[in-house]
């Protein structure tokens, strides 16, 4: 099957990318400031064209007539963990979305963000977006898809943005959710957790019955690598997860108490490969774990966007 081509801005440390990847998308451009990041792509997929830097530097012309412009634009000035400052955040970069939009004119878009972007403070930035993608002769909407219902063990409600060409728009649907339940905490991680001998493992399992809470990634001015304020620590607790840190190691043969989470470990919660590599240390990959968008649910919405496009080309042969 012939790969549709796509840029992606913010990749982070592929998320995204990785379901792109998983529904036929090859990337020409993947756009991304943080050097950490721009290193976990590079390392797992060295034959990527990644480009670092700030997108209000990058020219998207020399890519014009992809078929899919993608990214996850930063969250905070839609997030309620925030002041919700929308387009007065000097963070919000849906303008620059939409001159890149105008400057490689994709077939297709698909932009990604916090459950915040729909509050009702946000009403009429949204109508704007919604008119400037208009103008430029796109039909978008939006959609908040948890992340469990695609197969992750965690809540993660996302808000998923995609316009697509007015002509293909009657062939875009939005993905239908999986029948089946994830994988509950304890199921998910139990190898991982008994891994180093410890003896309580199998207990653990039976008390860790629940997809996890939303992972929280946090932001390089506020903290350190921990799953999230008091509240997210206590539904953490309740799992029998200690939410204050992050560990080295699985926990020893002879470890008493509630265990904290791994790297390895928030990385599969949040259904990366076991075999993608992150680089830097435990901080820097926690927080590119936490800010990514999980791979099943990109590849979800990716496999709609795939065969929208494909229904054009059919219907155009047809005709």
């Amino acid at each position: 099957m012939t790969k549709l081509s796509c840029v992606e801005i913010c990749a982070g440390a592929g998320g995204q990318s990785i379901g792109l990847e998983n529904a036929n998308f090859e990337p020409e451009a993947l756009v991304e400031i943080d050097t950490s990041c721009c290193n976990t792509l590079r390392i797992n997929r060295p034959n990527w064209n990644v480009i670092e830097g700030d997108i209000k530097k990058f020219d998207g012309r020399p890519f014009r007539g992809v078929e899919l412009l993608s990214g996850g634009v930063p969250c905070p000035p839609f997030s309620i963990a925030g002041k919700q400052l929308g387009e007065c955040d000097e963070r919000d970069l849906f303008p620059e979305a939409i001159r890149l939009v105008d400057e490689i004119r994709p077939r297709a878009v698909m932009l990604e963000n916090v459950r915040g972007f729909l509050d009702a403070v946000f009403e009429d930035y949204r109508k704007n977006l919604k008119a400037q993608l208009e103008r430029l002769g796109y039909k978008a909407d939006w959609y908040l898809l948890n992340a469990s219902n695609y197969g992750v063990s965690q809540l993660r409600p996302r808000v998923v943005i995609v316009a697509v060409k007015k002509d293909i728009s009657e062939f875009f649907t939005w993905p239908v959710p999986f029948q089946r339940r994830p994988k509950a905490v304890g199921e998910l991680l139990y190898d991982l957790m008994a891994s180093r001998g410890w003896l309580s493992a199998r207990r653990w399992k039976e008390q860790a019955n629940e997809i996890a809470p939303t992972i929280v990634g946090g932001s390089k001015k506020h903290g350190g690598p921990d799953l999230g304020p008091t509240r997210a620590r206590n539904a953490w607790a309740n799992i029998g997860v200690d939410g204050t840190g992050i560990a080295d190691l699985p926990p020893e043969k002879d470890f008493a108490g509630m265990p904290k989470l791994t790297v390895s470990m928030v990385a599969r919660i949040q259904a990366f490969p076991d075999s993608w590599i992150f680089s830097g240390r435990k901080t820097s990959a926690y927080r590119q774990i936490g800010n990514a968008f999980p791979p099943p649910v990109a590849q979800a919405v990716a496999e709609e966007i795939s065969n929208c496009l494909s229904h054009k080309k059919l219907f155009c042969l047809a005709g």
